[in-house]
């Protein structure tokens, strides 16, 4: 099943085809999802996934689904640019421990996608 993230202009970011690794439309694999968590690939615990949002970890709205619910006011543009050719995923470092989410805050993060990815 594929997923396509969108940011708040409705812009499509990232994707899922194997309902773990999320791709950049570039090709570059920039996180993974483990149960609710995602994850970097050194490790660091970046946020959540949960309801069709990717949340920072403080629950605040960072991307977005096709299928999200309630959140903040959000749209889709278009169906996302081509796919480039999927990079080599890197080897996962063992994950820091997962936070737990204390919120979930209805409103968009501060981070941008690429502050989000790059933790």
């Amino acid at each position: 099943m594929s997923i396509t993230f969108f940011n708040k202009r409705g812009t499509p970011i990232a994707y899922i085809e194997d309902n773990c690794n999320i791709f950049l439309f570039g090709g570059e694999p920039v996180a993974y999802i483990y149960g609710n968590s995602v994850y970097h690939y050194n490790g660091k615990h970046l946020g959540f996934f949960k309801d069709g949002w990717i949340r920072d970890n403080r629950g605040f709205c960072v991307l977005f689904s096709r299928d999200a619910r309630d959140g903040p006011k959000h749209y889709t543009k278009d169906i996302g640019p081509v796919k480039s050719k999927k990079q080599e995923i890197p080897r996962m470092a063992p994950r820091s421990s997962e936070k737990n989410m204390l919120l979930i805050i209805q409103e968009w993060s501060k981070l941008s996608f690429k502050d989000f990815f790059n933790q």
